[in-house]
């Protein structure tokens, strides 16, 4: 066959893709049978990782299929080379979050409502918990239909089949390895696709010519790196922040750190990894268009996979393919491991006293249980194949505005009151579901729905404290644990 002939790219990138998944489920049976001791094990990786494997666990866990083939369709697109902002805006994001970043690790806890619980009552933890459990099975089913999607392409399985297939090796992933295996599952993913996307970018552009063939193809415009304006980047740069910082997977990260000032270093770390990653798919995706002439068929959606496929060898398109699907993956059991845990944590010992009293074994194989369950929903979910974009917007935005002033000003105003918390998280989720519905869920003057509705959260924050303190009311209790309650936890393995 010839080098580029589908056939052998769809075999070859197969094969490296079938070794990855194989790879992953032994990774979750064996650190399944050898790392998993406690509950707090399972959940927060026993909150001993290091700088590497946290900031490589964030890093991936921001660099999906939107990171990727979606960032080289909008270098394709109207967008061009300015597109290198829609992931370079999420790494300047990191600077911002490293403040907070060892204020998260010292909470000492397990998620984002149990922090919100403590501050601002258990209404309030309930209400945020349903918001990002809502959020995740919309998430969890949108990787589990791209991944799906991947494979059907790769294999030509129908995709129903293929949506199955990823569903069942998500779940088994996951119930076995929890976060651990999830935080070596990323570390893995990043270094492929960082590494597959460097050496194939070269070779691509090499073989359209060298970057003046390229870029003497393109419109002038498409070589301007703030096409797209200053407002949409910095729009962008809000955003990001306000998601990542309300992030059940993102928090979940800093907890799983050794210490505060691993989370603190891990979250500029991975800002870097981030931007290192920005211009690879967006020199991609500008080669593409070049090249749209010589290449029959070609869309902005198949931009990055189809050029690569034509100028690089089987084995690089392979691996690319094979990041791509992990990528989606990692990012699907990160989601459904957050989403039993808050269920888990958040809701069950609130309503149910026998889930209170749980051994750190049975805490363990109800958290699995749930895993398969809500997996197995987000696969029927995902059967109906609702449009994985408005999924994904609707997941973010109600998952966030709400519980973002509450989770993190209430980290770092010790005086914030219990009404300040309770009305920012209500004003906060009409704000963000008025916007959307405004906006159809894409900027307007400039705003999207998720930063409008941190902005509402935030001011009702303020507002509400501002009137409390005047008349005297007493501070919410502490976000953080005390040093007796944190010797306690760790005395228990939690």
């Amino acid at each position: 066959m010839e080098k580029g002939d589908p056939m052998e790219l769809n075999t070859g990138a197969l094969i490296i893709v079938a070794c990855y998944l194989i790879g992953m489920l032994v990774i979750g049976f064996i650190v399944g049978k050898l790392k998993i001791k406690t509950s707090s094990d399972y959940m927060l990786a026993g909150r001993r990782m290091g700088l590497f494997m946290v900031a490589f666990s964030l890093s991936a866990n921001n660099i999906g299929g939107g990171s990727t083939t979606g960032l080289a369709d909008k270098a394709f697109g109207s967008w061009g080379l300015s597109a290198i902002w829609y992931v370079l805006a999420a790494s300047i994001a990191m600077i911002p979050l490293a403040y907070f970043a060892p204020r998260i690790r010292k909470t000492m806890a397990v998620t984002i409502p149990e922090v919100i619980g403590r501050r601002f009552g258990k209404g309030s933890s309930v209400f945020s918990a349903v918001l990002n459990i809502l959020a995740l099975f919309c998430l969890t089913s949108s990787q589990v239909a791209a991944s799906g999607s991947v494979v059907s392409t790769l294999t030509g399985i129908p995709m129903n089949v293929c949506l199955v297939i990823a569903g069942v090796i998500i779940i088994l992933y996951t119930t076995l390895g929890g976060m651990i295996a999830d935080q070596l599952s990323d570390l893995d993913q990043f270094i492929i696709i960082l590494l597959g996307l460097a050496i194939a970018t070269p070779i691509v552009i090499h073989g359209c010519g060298g970057w003046e063939a390229v870029s003497s193809k393109l419109p002038g415009e498409q070589l301007d790196p703030t096409k797209i304006g200053w407002v949409v980047i910095i729009g962008y740069i809000f955003n990001y922040f306000c998601t990542f910082l309300s992030g059940p997977e993102m928090i979940s990260r800093f907890e799983s750190a050794k210490d505060e000032k691993t989370a603190f270093s891990a979250s500029l770390l991975s800002g870097v990894l981030m931007a290192a990653m920005a211009i690879f798919p967006t020199l991609l995706g500008l080669a593409a268009l070049a090249m749209r002439d010589q290449i029959a068929d070609i869309t902005g959606a198949t931009a990055m996979m189809v050029v690569t496929e034509h100028f690089a060898p089987a084995v690089i398109t392979g691996l690319v393919s094979a990041a791509i699907i992990s990528a989606t993956m990692s990012s699907a059991d990160s989601n459904l491991l957050c989403m039993s845990t808050m269920f888990m944590n958040d809701i069950m010992i609130h309503y149910s006293s026998k889930c209170r009293n749980l051994s750190d074994r049975q805490m363990i194989l109800w958290t699995r249980t749930c895993n398969v369950i809500f997996c197995a929903i987000a696969m029927l979910i995902s059967l109906l194949q609702i449009n994985i974009v408005t999924m994904n917007t609707f997941a973010f935005a109600i998952r966030c505005a709400g519980p973002f002033a509450a989770y993190g000003l209430g980290m770092v105003i010790p005086r914030a009151t219990k009404h300040s918390g309770q009305i920012s998280i209500v004003t906060g989720t009409i704000g963000v579901i008025f916007w959307q519905i405004l906006s159809g869920g894409d900027f307007y003057l400039g705003i999207l729905p998720v930063v409008f509705g941190c902005a509402v959260g935030t001011v009702a924050f303020f507002i509400v404290n501002a009137i409390e303190w005047k008349i005297g009311m007493e501070p919410a209790p502490s976000a953080f644990l005390t040093e007796s309650e944190k010797k306690k936890l760790a005395a228990e393995g939690k």
